[in-house]
């Protein structure tokens, strides 16, 4: 590998990284594309660096959400057994559907996901003494960035729980990361705030790619050499993102992941209609 390879890869990661911290998908949503136009990888050699590189994006930004009170251990704990679980039925299913209308049902979620972001939540949450909660265990709150205390309930948990397993199901299916798909339904279904609702993605996402990525690293797929860069680049920006995630404002969080809702739904668009537009996850 070359110097210059080198300092494209692990700038390249380390933007990717602290964008996908900052939305709660990790990076590699971003680093596929990096690895197969810029370095010229086969596909499935940059998926098994991109795993890599979203498992240590994860890992790195979730002590300091965890540390700000954004992260909801116990909701992540809980909704991520459906993912996995959702995620098992889709390794089953593969073949099974074509990929023409998994691409336009992804599609369609991403573009419904982006409506539902613009419009945003006309209820807004009742304070925590004058309404009880059916799931007051899984509840939280943390302080915004300038100070004042947000307290949120877990609203409709079972269908959260349903959105979950769609999601792993269909990630799995698409070979994508389902974090683009966990943020919308924290959001719309369950009525967390958009700076929780990404700080828990964020550390959903790693427990799922650990065993991806292991199966990948076993079959002789993930290149060492080229996860090297990634993987540094990808750890210095999740740290910078996991920042600028308990900074910024939930109403600018929200402008962004709308514009990368769109900006994901153009190339699934593509793929449903059998042009060649790579999936990433």
């Amino acid at each position: 590998m070359t110097i210059a390879l080198f300092t494209v890869l692990f700038f390249g990661a380390l933007g990717a990284g602290a964008l996908g911290s900052a939305l709660g998908m990790a990076g590699g949503i971003f680093v596929v594309p990096l690895l197969t136009l810029v370095a010229q990888v086969p596909f499935p050699t940059a998926v098994a660096v991109s795993l890599v590189s979203v498992i240590a994006c994860s890992c790195a930004s979730a002590p300091h959400l965890l540390s700000s009170g954004l992260t909801n251990l116990r909701l992540a704990v809980v909704l991520e057994v459906a993912t996995t679980l959702g995620a098992v039925i889709g390794i089953l299913m593969i073949g099974a559907v074509p990929s023409s209308i998994l691409y336009g049902i992804f599609a369609v979620v991403l573009l419904v996901s982006a409506v539902q972001m613009i419009a945003g939540r006309r209820d807004q949450v009742p304070d925590p003494a004058l309404r009880k909660s059916r799931h007051r265990s899984l509840d939280g709150a943390f302080t915004d960035h300038d100070g004042s205390a947000v307290s949120y309930r877990v609203s409709h948990l079972p269908l959260g729980v349903t959105f979950m397993f769609g999601a792993g199901a269909l990630s799995a299916l698409l070979g994508i990361g389902s974090g683009v798909l966990k943020i919308p339904a924290m959001d719309a279904a369950m009525k967390l705030p958009i700076k929780a609702s990404s700080a828990t993605a964020n550390l959903m996402i790693s427990v799922t790619a650990c065993g991806t990525a292991a199966a990948y690293l076993m079959s002789g797929t993930l290149d060492l050499n080229l996860s090297g860069p990634v993987v540094l680049g990808s750890l210095a920006g999740s740290i910078l993102g996991a920042k600028i995630l308990v900074r910024v404002a939930g109403a600018s969080l929200r402008v962004v992941f709308t514009i990368v809702l769109l900006a994901l739904a153009v190339p699934m668009t593509a793929n449903a209609f059998g042009l060649s537009w790579g999936a990433s996850p």
